[in-house]
């Protein structure tokens, strides 16, 4: 008897002591459950401080700091090169590199081949200083740029003895004033408020007030052409007014002296221009008069692009006219249609294209080439009809903003009277190209 009442006590103490174990476990584990619950409420808290950390300090790297200090901070930014920040502004030192290696045929007379290092196949190799100073109260930042190109491959000059050949201007700025500018700079035919936005796949869709846009380093952007003035595809003693409006509409006036004495229009030339930002979808356009050697000539452009997806495809139209003396007027008609698809929007791009324009009398120089539009007719005596078209491709692979490297390649055909410099008197030329940019 006395064993079963100890037997039952003890029992019942092991029972109750169970209870509690179960207890304290349950209640371990509610905390411990409470505990990870507020570890990720926290880092997610941690998380958005993160990144309104980021946000301003983007921001704040952006622009030149604000107030009266006296600091001065000097910072790498990326894409804009190394810049030192005051209290009212800024000035930047920055560039790009594009080492380029071409395997061309019809290299010669002889239409041999040649494969070796060229001048930037894809874009001028440039360094230059941009700047801002706030004016404080009247709202205007005083702006300027002055750039220079040079050879990758010798290190020379691109123009000899012209140091910045490719800007030097200065001007002022704000949101209702827009963007006035003076001295040497961009046609504003090319710019991305212009055909910048569709000559090719390689530039910004949108379009913008800053300078930009194609060039003219390879067969297929030579379009850049008809986007030009009476000095080519950049203005010297320009004036240039660019206006961006909320409603997405940008225009733009172009004005260049012509400075021969005695004759206040020749040299000088004339461009307006406006586009549309519609996000997926842009259009542009222009308008050039000039006088070149006191003959007019004409250019008119309309173009966009539209971008689904990955894909971002561009299409323009040009039509460019010239007085040419006693042999008469030049009509030319030219076309681009290209695209470019971004997969994921991830590091790899893949562009197409095709370029054709059809010179009807134009004026040819002393070795039989068709002289490029604007150019001086002056001493010509012969005129050629024909086209060339050119189609092309290419494949980046970008390892940031920076860098990338790629393969390009196009085929340009001659038609009729149509004769370039670059085939050396043959009717067609392939051009394939391996290279890399880098941009400080």
């Amino acid at each position: 008897m006395k064993k079963s009442i100890l037997y039952s006590a003890i029992m019942a103490i092991w029972a109750v002591s169970g209870v509690a174990h179960a207890d304290e476990i349950a209640d371990l584990k509610a905390e411990i459950a409470a505990q990870k619950k507020a570890a990720e409420e926290q880092k997610a808290r941690l998380d958005v401080l993160e990144q309104k950390l980021s946000n301003a300090t983007q921001t704040v790297a952006a622009r030149p700091p604000q107030g009266d200090g006296g600091g001065v901070n000097v910072s790498f930014e990326q894409g804009k090169g190394l810049t030192v920040k005051g209290s009212q502004g800024y000035a930047s030192l920055y560039g790009l590199i594009d080492i380029s290696y071409v395997h061309t045929n019809n290299a010669n007379g002889s239409g041999a081949s040649v494969t070796s290092p060229r001048v930037a196949w894809f874009s001028g190799n440039r360094w230059g200083l941009t700047g801002a100073h706030n004016l404080g109260k009247t709202g205007m930042d005083v702006i300027f740029r002055l750039e220079s190109e040079f050879e990758s491959q010798t290190g020379d000059m691109d123009t000899p003895g012209t140091l910045f050949n490719r800007d030097a201007w200065v001007g002022v700025q704000s949101k209702d004033l827009g963007k006035l500018t003076f001295g040497r700079q961009n046609a504003i035919g090319r710019d991305p408020i212009a055909s910048g936005i569709y000559g090719d796949p390689y530039g910004s869709a949108a379009p913008s007030l800053d300078e930009g846009g194609y060039t003219n380093n390879n067969n297929f952007k030579q379009l850049i052409f008809y986007a030009g003035s009476a000095t080519g595809t950049r203005v010297n003693n320009g004036v240039v007014w660019k206006k961006a409006f909320d409603s997405g509409l940008y225009v733009g006036a172009q004005y260049q002296f012509g400075g021969v004495p005695g004759s206040f229009s020749t040299g000088s030339s004339e461009t307006v221009s406006l586009a549309y930002a519609g996000g997926n979808f842009n259009v542009a356009g222009f308008v050039t008069a000039a006088n070149v050697n006191g003959r007019n000539n004409r250019a008119y452009s309309l173009g966009g692009n539209y971008t689904i997806g990955s894909v971002r495809v561009n299409g323009g139209l040009f039509h460019y006219t010239a007085d040419q003396g006693g042999l008469g007027s030049r009509s030319d008609n030219a076309y681009t249609v290209s695209a470019k698809w971004t997969p994921n929007k991830g590091p790899w791009d893949y562009a197409l294209g095709y370029v054709n324009m059809k010179a009807n009398n134009a004026a040819v120089n002393g070795s039989g080439n068709v002289i490029n539009a604007f150019g001086n007719t002056t001493s010509s005596t012969v005129v050629a009809t024909g086209s060339r078209s050119t189609v092309y491709g290419s494949v980046m692979y970008h390892f940031d903003k920076l860098t990338e490297v790629y393969v390009g390649t196009d085929y340009l055909r001659l038609k009729d009277g149509y004769r370039v410099s670059a085939t050396n008197g043959a009717k067609s030329q392939w051009e394939l190209a391996v290279g890399m940019r880098t941009r400080f």
